[in-house]
């Protein structure tokens, strides 16, 4: 895998949330000057800013929810027609930075079961994820946003199956509602010669 396939960096020092926002662009030169333009509208910090694969401009940041309410106001506004997606989580769930600060690992063992979700943009996979995990008891596995996955992103968790299946269909309501939901499958005791490549 290469560098450029990985998850933005995020930066170091500065915690998710508990409320976090997004905004996802379809231009790069574009993003940049809205990054600015919500820096200055309110008291936020950006987690990462960064150009992501196909030439979309995605940020992450975190701060009050009246901060962050303010900064989407303005950077929606200053996007567009540019504007892909957006998102604010008030109460995120802890292991959504854990799953997008991870670049690399593997499974020893086997598992329960796996679900994949598969949506089209960055912020509907994170909403995805989020709600899945405020469902029911699993654990993610991968959050992966957009890099290598020309644009797309997925989440993948695992757990019980009966909670697999009630997180995934949490999930994927959230990233259907907005019309991002690509593909979902819950398999149950997946072959352990996967397992390794999760």
């Amino acid at each position: 895998m290469k560098k450029a396939d990985h998850n933005p960096a995020m930066r170091d020092g500065v915690t998710l949330g508990p409320a976090i926002a997004l905004l996802e662009l379809c231009s790069v030169a574009r993003g940049m000057e809205v990054a600015s333009g919500i820096l200055w509208e309110a008291d936020i910090e950006l987690l990462f800013a960064t150009a992501v694969q196909p030439g979309k401009y995605v940020m992450l940041f975190t701060g009050s929810v009246e901060d962050l309410r303010s900064a989407l106001g303005r950077g929606g506004q200053e996007a567009a027609g540019d504007l892909v997606d957006q998102l604010l989580i008030p109460q995120v769930h802890p292991q959504v930075e854990t799953a997008l600060r991870r670049s690399n690992g593997s499974i020893q063992g086997t598992i329960d079961a796996l679900g994949v979700m598969e949506t089209s943009t960055v912020a509907s996979a994170i909403l995805a994820a989020d709600a899945a995990l405020k469902q029911s008891n699993v654990d993610l596995l991968e959050l992966r946003i957009a890099n290598g996955l020309g644009g797309k992103s997925y989440v993948s968790l695992t757990g019980e199956v009966s909670d697999v299946r009630s997180s995934i269909a949490a999930g994927c309501a959230e990233a259907e509602r907005a019309g991002q939901l690509l593909r979902q499958v819950i398999i149950p005791r997946p072959h352990p010669e996967l397992v390794p490549f999760l």
